[in-house]
């Protein structure tokens, strides 16, 4: 990929191209969205196990759509010493961060005869979707904890859980392990937007929701969109992105890691980097290379590279702050010497991460945050 200068022609051409990427809504997807979840909306457990059987699960029954206590005991059964810790210990992390986010009633009486504020209470019941993570075989645990804890936090007495099944109808143990860790014991096997519709909605199998959380494919935002105003929803999340901002301090192989791990998420996503040393541009370029030819989705992070990529050499960092904000990251990295000389300029970003030792992946899924 090449490495732009900053302020140029081509620079600028190439940032417009990033920030006028198409989230990919297609008219035809959302036609055939909209079938599916009129379709659940109507036809309820018929629709969802229609569906469950034709993409995911072919023998699953209707009467098996939800997970058992057995099936909660035997997933428990299967963890392994290590994952136990690191599940403990997610747990923890993110159960202290969001106790900090907690929202509290409050009253005000200054003034003479008058009564004002605010009342918090928790929705009566929350849906989270777990994606199915390539067939089952990559269990995104995180989801569950990111979903579940704060709403248990909140104090939501009711949480499900939507998550696709495995072609022979399970589901993945440790998806199962850690919804028990969190409080959560209902957990329905079915995906897509045929699940966001049944959670919105409802079925005889399926009570309605207040609220869907998660994140999804095309299919599962889409559905997401539709149901919204029928039901709460988290938000339309678009395809991921991370920026890096680094000098000449930082570690190449460091920013290249990072930078590819958003990269090979989706071909839409897009991964930038803004240095004022051309020296570190091209060295991370290089281990880009290097390191692509090593990941299992090796052609999804090339097409995201080639298409929304881009390394940015800029005459210092506070230029790179103002085209920072200018891109309004997702996911923002501060890989510099003084990074909290420039953290309170940065005011559009999603997450921030300071320092050579925080990975993007660390914030997905261990340190605290959602």
């Amino acid at each position: 990929m090449k490495i732009y200068s900053y302020p140029s022609r081509s620079a600028e051409n190439r940032l417009k191209k990033i920030e006028a990427r198409d989230p990919g809504f297609k008219k035809k997807e959302m036609a055939l969205v909209t079938r599916i979840v009129e379709n659940v909306r109507k036809n309820g457990d018929s629709a969802v196990i229609d569906y469950v059987n034709r993409f995911d699960a072919p023998k699953l029954t209707i009467n098996n759509l939800k997970v058992t206590g057995d099936e909660f005991s035997r997933a428990t059964s299967k963890l392994d010493r290590s994952f136990r810790r690191a599940l403990n210990r997610a747990a923890r992390q993110i159960s202290a961060f969001h106790e900090n986010q907690r929202q509290r009633s409050w009253i005000d009486t200054k003034r003479t005869g008058t009564l004002l504020g605010q009342m918090v209470h928790p929705v009566d019941a929350a849906g989270v979707y777990v994606p199915g993570g390539t067939g089952g075989k990559t269990p995104l645990v995180s989801s569950v904890l990111m979903g579940a804890i704060p709403a248990k936090i909140a104090g939501v007495k009711k949480i499900m859980i939507a998550t696709p099944p495995q072609p022979d109808g399970s589901v993945h143990p440790y998806l199962l392990a850690a919804a028990s860790k969190v409080g959560v014991d209902t957990v329905y096997k079915m995906g897509s937007a045929w699940a966001i519709a049944a959670l919105a909605y409802g079925t005889a199998t399926v009570p309605k929701v207040n609220v869907i959380v998660g994140p999804g494919n095309i299919y599962v935002t889409l559905a997401k969109k539709i149901v919204a105003g029928s039901v709460g929803i988290d938000m339309i999340a678009g395809p991921s992105e991370i920026l890096v901002i680094a000098d000449n301090g930082a570690t190449p192989a460091f920013v290249a890691a990072d930078l590819l791990s958003q990269a090979e998420h989706d071909s839409l996503s897009s991964a930038i980097l803004l240095t004022d040393s051309n020296e570190l541009a091209k060295k991370v370029s290089q281990e880009v290379i290097k390191q692509c030819r090593r990941l299992t989705r090796r052609k999804i992070a090339e097409e995201s590279i080639a298409q929304f990529g881009a390394y940015i050499v800029v005459p210092d960092l506070n230029t790179a702050v103002t085209l920072s904000n200018r891109i309004a990251p997702e996911h923002l990295e501060l890989q510099v010497r003084q990074p909290f000389e420039y953290l309170n300029q940065l005011k559009h970003a999603g997450a921030i991460f300071i320092g050579d030792y925080t990975p993007e992946p660390v914030g997905d899924y261990i340190a605290g945050p959602n």
